[in-house]
């Protein structure tokens, strides 16, 4: 009984490290994922703000007259949902947060990007976020959306084509987000190398013609 039991602890030992070891290669293979293409989000802070009355972060600030904000950079599947959450997210560096506030509206939506979305595209954090940087900071918002000063409603299909015109780029790289009637923000497809492209199926359009903007405050 004895010999049986020294057998089985030996073996169990010999298993061990095998087991950990596949254990945690899994997680690290798990940031791995493949995607095709990059989908950058920026909101409309009015909407979004009038909808969120106890948000009291920089966007909502009364008299700040924020209008677009950086919402995010996320990996696109070509088809099907994109990959999400792909690996375990440890806090972003403090100095990479203050420099990305100068671009997005709160700490709290940093560190969410990049457990939801940034761990899915194989960089690490400081590389992920100067890559949104690079990406939002070619986008040009057409001026006659920079100086709304009352409600207006306006078409999903000129909404997309003034973002087209004014960078030079396919139409079929915009596309207009709504909650309801309410005009959420502007999708835009980019290729790896941060390079319009066409959306894919997989990125929904407002069905709507037509959404409504309130002014910034």
């Amino acid at each position: 009984m004895k010999t049986f039991l020294a057998v089985a602890m030996i073996c169990l030992l010999l298993l061990a490290p095998a087991a950990w070891a596949k254990k945690h290669k899994h997680h690290a293979d798990s940031s791995n994922y493949a995607f095709d293409y990059y989908l950058l989000a920026i909101s409309w802070a009015p909407n979004y703000c009038a909808g969120h009355p106890s948000d009291h972060s920089r966007e909502c600030q009364i008299g700040g007259h924020v209008a677009f904000v950086l919402h995010g950079l996320w990996p696109q599947a070509q088809s099907g949902a994109p990959p999400v959450s792909c690996a375990p997210a440890s806090p972003v560096a403090a100095a990479t947060v203050d420099h990305m506030l100068q671009f997005m509206p709160s700490r709290g939506l940093i560190q969410h990007e990049w457990a939801r979305h940034g761990t899915c595209t194989g960089l690490a954090a400081q590389d992920y976020f100067q890559t949104v940087e690079r990406a939002y900071t070619r986008v040009r918002v057409p001026e006659k959306y920079q100086q709304i000063n009352r409600q207006q409603n306006l078409q999903v299909r000129d909404l997309e084509l003034s973002f087209a015109q004014a960078n030079h780029a396919p139409v079929e790289a915009f596309r207009v987000s709504c909650h309801g009637q309410d005009f959420v923000g502007m999708e835009i497809c980019l290729d790896k190398d941060l390079k319009y492209r066409a959306c894919t199926e997989s990125v929904r359009e407002c069905r709507l013609p037509q959404v409504n903007l309130l002014p910034p405050q």
